[in-house]
């Protein structure tokens, strides 16, 4: 696999998953191409300069997260969904279409010497990116900004995120 171009074709569209109007980016493709995968975590990983840690959003962003701070001998901490975490915890709600949700983060595993990126696969709506920007600033670590896999840009998800942190930087590596 020699070029990004050839990596995001592996990406598939679902329609109506997991719910009707819903067309999911399955990166399970992807992820199972050992060159694709390596190229995708290689160009998302030029948004590390100066990071001490990668902190990976529940749960897709686990998989790139995890082989990003491996692969360039970071620190990777984990933004879960509530009750997964079995320590003391920092958390942060958001608003989801209908209702809410909450992403956890162990409250001794970042503090204010720490220089972190935020990881997922896709940008969508924003609500759990912006959350986890919120989450990782209760640490007091410093945020240095967030890459994703891919972007879904007429989501609006970049304008929720930087409309919340205004000053953060958000890099994509696919447009979809």
């Amino acid at each position: 696999m020699d070029s990004l171009a050839k990596a995001q074709a592996l990406i598939k569209s679902v329609p109506d998953y997991p719910k009707p109007g819903i067309v999911f980016k399955d990166i399970t493709p992807l992820i199972a191409n050992a060159q694709a995968f390596t190229l995708c975590v290689d160009a998302m990983a030029k948004s590390l300069a100066g990071a001490t840690h990668v902190a990976g959003l529940e749960a897709r962003g686990f998989v790139f997260a995890a082989a990003i701070a491996a692969r360039h001998n970071l620190g990777f901490v984990l933004l879960r969904k509530p009750g997964k975490l079995p320590r003391e915890v920092h958390k942060v709600e958001y608003a989801l279409e209908y209702g809410s949700d909450a992403i956890e983060l162990h409250k001794d595993q970042l503090d204010a010497s720490n220089k972190v990126v935020i990881v997922d696969d896709v940008l969508a709506t924003g609500g759990t990116l912006s959350a986890g920007i919120s989450l990782v600033a209760l640490t007091g670590a410093e945020i240095l900004g967030s890459v994703v896999l891919g972007e879904i840009p007429f989501l609006e998800g970049r304008k929720k995120v930087l409309g919340e942190h205004p000053d953060h930087r958000i890099d994509a590596i696919f447009q979809f």
